[in-house]
Order: C-alpha cells, then sequence, then structure tokens
C-alpha cells in the first residue's frame, strides 16, 4: 500500500512550484513519482498530425513522491501518513495530525 493514492489532494512542499495544492491524477509507483493536476507544467513542442494540429501544449509531468505532502480530508492540514490494521484485518492509512483514517 502507498502512502499517496489517485485522487489524493497534496501540497508541493518544495522546488519551483512550492505551496501549489492540486489532485493526483497519477501514480508511478516504479519510479516513486506521482503526476498532479496543475503542478510542474513544461511546455511541449509536438509536430501536426491527421487528429492533431501540433504546436507548443503544456503538459503536467511527474514529480517526486517525497516533495509533496497529503492534505488531511478531516483536518485540511499537510499531515504525514501512517499505517495501522484495524481488528478485521484490514490496513489503512491515517493522519498523523488527527489520527482520523483516510479513505
Amino acid at each position: 500500500m502507498k502512502k499517496i493514492k489517485k485522487k489524493d489532494v497534496v501540497i508541493v512542499i518544495s522546488g519551483k512550484d512550492k505551496g501549489k495544492k492540486g489532485e493526483v491524477i497519477k501514480v508511478l509507483p516504479d519510479e516513486d513519482k506521482i503526476i498532479v493536476s496543475r503542478v510542474n507544467i513544461v511546455k511541449k513542442h509536438t509536430r501536426p498530425t491527421q487528429t492533431d494540429p501540433g504546436g507548443i501544449k503544456e503538459i503536467e509531468k511527474p514529480i517526486h513522491i517525497s516533495k509533496v505532502k497529503l492534505i488531511c480530508p478531516k483536518c485540511n492540514q499537510p499531515t504525514r501518513v501512517g499505517f495501522k490494521f484495524l481488528p478485521d484485518g484490514n490496513k489503512v492509512r491515517y493522519c498523523k495530525k488527527c489520527k482520523e483514517m483516510i479513505m
């Protein structure tokens, strides 16, 4: 189980986009990177194809998972993520600040 999943809201804690918030679009677990909406935007020059006119497009590039913190949905603060096991044996994430489970 990973600490950050798709559709989580995160805040960037270092780098050129420090302080920006966004939703996780995609997780790349093999590279320990994530793609966050409206963060780490770069310009990509594309050639025209039959379906696409080409030109300069802005896309989101992956950012390392250590440069972001999860924003807890309950206390609405950037937090570290912990794991605990429920009595039925399921492993869940929880907020280290307010001790609430993160779904």
